[in-house]
């Protein structure tokens, strides 16, 4: 089944579907250290998972990055993390698909919040009251309490400093209807969640019409790929990129590509977060590294190292001046066939 499937799944609802999976909404294990809130909850957490000594954890992150924030959690308290990693459509489909069959192989999650909101959705997903939520940026924790926010992945505009001038750069997103943008810009070809975040704040039937606009006078190439569209703004096969995540044309540049960046207003992020499964195997292995994904000493300081905007409020984010306006992830699920279908008929089937 493919992503775009399970998200249409999701988005109807899977009350009929999941009267047949009893096993997702079956507490397996204590939750209680996961609610615990006495002052030696940091060192009960630790002692237990200790006992367990391992956790699995299943995860979208980017390849790259997944030692440098493993390795000096391993290092620090002596409990192995087993990591499987593949896509955001792959881990959700493992996960449910694992859930249904009654296996509980998955104990933490770290994946992109429309994801995790789905999973909570599905009953798959544990509770945890964590006390470092209070340091967090506000309104990001959903009321639930069955993922948090770790990072935020920002959009932003990406150029080619050898094609594109500084001082010619657009300063809003009408200034790209300009014809001297044509057959100049490029946009990922599942940037919808940007696009539906986008749109409703500027408007949903001013922004529509702005971006057909955009299209018909000054066309647009689709690539398959953040990462590949990147790779084309620094080639210079795409002068002006509408949708790159921040940290990607920065760590580019500082290797001496001819990229930069830019934002146009309002910003849009994403939040990816963390979540513990319900039934997990190790269930305070896994707690203990959910509040180490959180922790401002522990990988929230290597997310920054990375570029990453962190969720908590006592690092320097990279983007200290951008304010930005979030994809709201019950969006994605409840609206998913509306955006999908805008965004394929804006962009991509009129793609150059």
């Amino acid at each position: 089944m493919s992503w775009t499937d399970w998200r249409r799944r999701i988005a109807v609802g899977l009350v009929a579907a999941l009267a047949g999976w009893p096993a997702l909404a079956q507490e397996k294990t204590d939750v209680s250290l996961a609610q615990y809130q006495g002052a030696d909850r940091a060192a009960r957490i630790e002692a237990e998972a200790k006992k367990e000594g391992t956790l699995t954890l299943y995860t979208s992150l980017a390849e790259k990055n997944i030692r440098a924030l493993v390795d000096p959690f391993e290092e620090k308290y002596g409990v192995k993390v087993v990591v499987w990693r593949a896509g955001q459509s792959r881990v959700l489909q493992r996960i449910i698909t694992e859930a249904s069959a009654g296996r509980y192989e998955v104990d933490a999650i770290h994946m992109g919040s429309p994801e995790l909101e789905a999973l909570q959705r599905e009953k798959i997903l544990r509770r945890v009251d964590s006390p470092v939520f209070g340091q967090l940026l506000e309104g990001l924790v959903p009321e639930h309490h069955e993922w948090a926010p770790t990072i935020l992945q920002v959009y932003v505009q990406a150029y080619n400093t050898d094609q594109v001038k500084k001082a010619e750069l657009p300063q809003s997103y009408e200034d790209l209807l300009d014809p001297k943008w044509k057959g100049k810009l490029g946009i990922e070809a599942k940037a919808w969640p940007w696009y539906a975040a986008l749109v409703r704040r500027l408007g949903e039937e001013k922004g529509i019409a702005l971006f057909n606009d955009i299209v018909e006078k000054n066309g647009i190439s689709v690539r398959h790929g953040t990462s590949l569209l990147n790779n084309m703004v620094v080639a210079g096969e795409v002068p002006l990129a509408l949708t790159i995540y921040s940290h990607m044309p920065k760590a580019s540049k500082e290797k001496g590509a001819a990229i930069d960046w830019f934002t146009l207003s309002p910003t849009i992020a994403r939040a990816n977060g963390v979540a513990i499964a319900r039934n997990a195997k190790h269930p305070n292995a896994a707690l203990l590294f959910y509040e180490y994904m959180l922790s401002a000493e522990g990988a929230q300081k290597h997310f920054v190292a990375m570029d990453y905007v962190p969720t908590n409020t006592q690092l320097e984010s990279p983007l200290p001046n951008v304010k930005f306006a979030l994809v709201d992830p019950e969006t994605v699920l409840e609206e998913v066939d509306k955006w999908t279908g805008l965004f394929d008929e804006t962009f991509v089937k009129r793609a150059d």
